[in-house]
């Protein structure tokens, strides 16, 4: 008999956290937001644990465990992409300090102010500093030239 595989090898086990795909290791909380649980280490201890329980009678076929290593890769490559996008936003962001630009404020109204600050916020897009708003780099509808 074999003992099935929860899914969940980490230790920061949290009850709220729903699987939402085997092969990615993305994950859903109650309040909806996705997580990526995906590094070398938990994908490894995953392999070993399927690979441990899995039937003598019935072994897990080859053609299945190659396609999980390539999407594992291709996980951790989408995921060195995302961290060079992110440097590209500040960079673009970081430019605009000193430039007058136009925005929409929360309203929907259109402002004009010069930025002051250029700031990535964890996961999120950029933020300007204009005045005294924080301002989303998506709300910027147009940048001015100085002078």
């Amino acid at each position: 008999m074999t003992t099935p595989i929860n899914g969940y090898v980490s230790k920061d086990y949290d009850v709220n956290r729903t699987p939402t795909s085997l092969y990615t290791n993305k994950t859903t909380t109650d309040s909806g937001s996705r997580k990526n649980l995906a590094d070398q280490d938990t994908f490894l201890k995953l392999l070993v644990a399927q690979l441990k329980y899995q039937d003598p009678s019935n072994p897990a076929d080859s053609t299945q465990f190659l396609a999980q290593t390539a999407q594992f890769t291709q996980v951790e490559k989408l995921g060195a992409i995302e961290n060079v996008l992110k440097g590209q936003q500040l960079i673009g962001a970081s430019a605009l300090v000193g430039q007058t630009v136009s925005f929409k404020d929360p309203n929907g109204d259109t402002q004009v102010g010069v930025v002051s600050t250029a700031r990535l916020n964890g996961d999120s897009e950029p933020v300007l500093v204009i005045g005294n708003m924080d301002v989303q780099l998506s709300k910027v509808t147009e940048v001015h030239r100085a002078g």
